[in-house]
């Protein structure tokens, strides 16, 4: 490690030759990596060669899905010769997992959190820029259809002055994994399973990153939880103020009785206008995305649109050009940052 704490940057491996379909592995193959390797195949963009899972028989049919070996541990998988591996394992082991693979020489797409803290973030960016190796983060709601050209909207301060931003995101359900319930292999409770998406939409769109102020309430079953915050919470509403002075309020919630399957909604307001991202009728995939000018409204986007795997498929595409580091991955860090604060980390 350098003074500054960060790692050294090493002599990377050969490049891999552009001619070629990238060669990935896939480690965790719950509904999750299951679906997201689905997409991929149905995407004709990468081989996928070698798959790994601590339960046998999910990566052996994994492996039919896809043509690909399978390897009983990730330690077996990293040897083989891949050009990057897709991880889809618990919260808790996403960090190791990420620098294992950078250490073999391989880019890395990870399942969001990237880290269950903004500590473990950091220390695996700075290993993707010590080996020069493409990092990317499954923060899918980016690649909606209509976000891009909302963000490019508001960037080009068609919304005038930004002042205000309301971040949604309510599930009537929870978790089926145990896990998910310990903090210390989650990371957090709703925060971090959903509210993690829409901090980084919100990131990612203004390209205002750095926070001043944050005013957190988290409960469990109804009753607020003190920081330092050791149990997963069920319901968070959250303001915090970027250093512009942009108001964000984030509400999100497991099991919420709100009359539907989720509320999904992520709002900009600025001084000649607005614009939103909000589900259809409950629904978990389908979304318009709409730019406001008082009370009138002109669609940028609506169903039907096969988002949910397209952030691994754009990663891919991005790692067949060019598979080196992209600073832009220091963001996943300004990411972890915002959510520890509002854990009172």
């Amino acid at each position: 490690m350098s003074a500054t704490g960060e790692a050294a940057v090493v002599q990377p491996w050969p490049r891999r030759s552009t001619a070629a379909k990238p060669r990935l592995g896939f480690v965790g193959l719950g509904w999750i990596g299951r679906a997201r390797m689905e997409a991929l195949v149905d995407a004709q963009v990468a081989d996928v060669v070698a798959v790994a899972d601590v339960d046998p028989a999910l990566a052996e049919e994994a492996a039919q899905v896809s043509d690909a070996r399978a390897y009983e541990s990730l330690d077996v998988l990293l040897e083989q010769r891949l050009d990057g591996v897709v991880i889809a394992t618990p919260s808790a082991l996403h960090a190791a997992h990420a620098m294992a693979a950078l250490e073999h020489e391989q880019a890395v797409f990870c399942q969001k959190p990237l880290a269950r803290t903004a500590a473990e973030a950091a220390q695996v960016v700075a290993m993707a820029h010590a080996h020069d190796r493409l990092l990317g983060v499954d923060f899918n709601y980016r690649c909606m259809t209509g976000i891009a050209a909302l963000r490019e909207q508001i960037r080009a301060g068609d919304l005038g002055d930004l002042y205000a931003i309301d971040l949604t995101f309510h599930n009537a359900y929870g978790p089926g994994k145990a896990w998910f319930y310990d903090v210390t292999q989650s990371g957090g409770g709703c925060v971090m399973d959903l509210g993690v998406h829409l901090i980084d939409l919100a990131m990612w769109v203004t390209g205002r990153a750095r926070v001043d102020a944050v005013d957190a309430n988290l409960y469990q079953q109804g009753k607020r939880l003190l920081p330092p915050i050791t149990a997963p919470e069920d319901y968070a509403s959250v303001h915090y103020r970027l250093d512009d002075g942009t108001n964000v309020r984030l509400t999100c919630s497991w099991r919420l009785p709100a009359g539907a399957d989720a509320v999904i909604e992520a709002s900009f307001y600025g001084t000649r206008g607005g614009a939103s991202l909000r589900n259809v009728r409950g629904s978990f995939h389908d979304f318009t995305v709409d730019r406001h000018d008082g009370t009138r409204t002109h669609r940028l986007a609506g169903p039907p649109d096969a988002w949910d795997g397209r952030a691994l498929v754009d990663w891919v595409r991005k790692l067949a050009r060019d598979d080196r580091f992209d600073p832009e991955a220091r963001r996943f860090v300004d990411v972890a940052a915002i959510v520890d604060r509002i854990y009172g980390r």
